[in-house]
């Protein structure tokens, strides 16, 4: 499969609702997300298993300001568009990929892009401030965010709840501060979540599957998790 990397043009962007022009760092801000429920995975390859193709399941599709609607994952120690992945040492976007018809396709479905679309027009909103709530979505795909304050020499597994959009277009990882917690189960919007990456001792985003084998001390996933400990 070849590498699809579109180049995108920044010149004469137009906001997709006032139709006027914004600059090409506006154009990207996302103002609305929609969780993938239907289990599309991202395709991607890294340089040291060049034969080899990895699948990771897609949170959701985002909207940005200019139309563009790409899917976003966590990514190390950030949530990126599956498109933009091109880190030459931990991974190369290769398309999207739909395993219950076996199909691999490069552009957002229709139905999210119209669902998007829709959505952002009837909520449509003058928020105040950048750090207003524009909306928050739950975690569907098990992700986990990694804390420690003294370089790994201890550290806990946090689940993230849910993901939590500002006006400014970034997107917040939520997870759980214990010693707030009035009842259960915890759910999106519960004032005892807070941003994992406004915590001082913020790492990274695991997926479920290796969160449980790093708490099961599976030798793979250890030696694995090792390499990204500062030195």
């Amino acid at each position: 499969m070849s590498n699809v990397h579109a180049r995108k043009r920044t010149d004469n962007v137009i906001d997709m609702f006032t139709r006027k022009p914004i600059s090409p760092e506006e154009s990207k801000r996302i103002i609305r997300l929609s969780p993938e429920l239907d289990g599309l995975e991202m395709l991607y390859s890294n340089d040291a298993n060049p034969n080899k193709l990895f699948s990771m399941k897609i949170l959701c599709w985002a909207l940005r300001t200019n139309g563009e609607v790409v899917a976003l994952v966590p990514w190390l120690n950030d949530i990126v568009a599956c498109d933009e992945l091109r880190d030459p040492l931990n991974g190369h976007w290769e398309g999207y990929y739909d395993q219950g018809i076996d199909e691999i396709f490069y552009q957002a479905p229709i139905h999210k892009v119209v669902e998007l679309e829709t959505a952002a027009e009837y909520y449509k909103t003058a928020f105040q401030g950048p750090d207003d709530v524009v909306h928050e979505i739950p975690d569907s795909i098990g992700t986990h965010a990694i804390i420690t304050t003294d370089n790994f020499a201890s550290f806990s597994l946090e689940e993230v709840i849910s993901w939590q959009l500002l006006n400014n277009g970034m997107v917040f990882a939520m997870i759980i501060d214990k010693n707030k917690v009035k009842s259960t189960p915890v759910l999106k919007g519960d004032p005892c979540l807070f941003p994992a990456q406004q915590h001082d001792g913020f790492k990274y985003f695991f997926h479920h599957r290796i969160a449980n084998k790093i708490k099961a001390n599976d030798p793979d996933a250890i030696a694995a998790f090792s390499l990204l400990v500062d030195p």
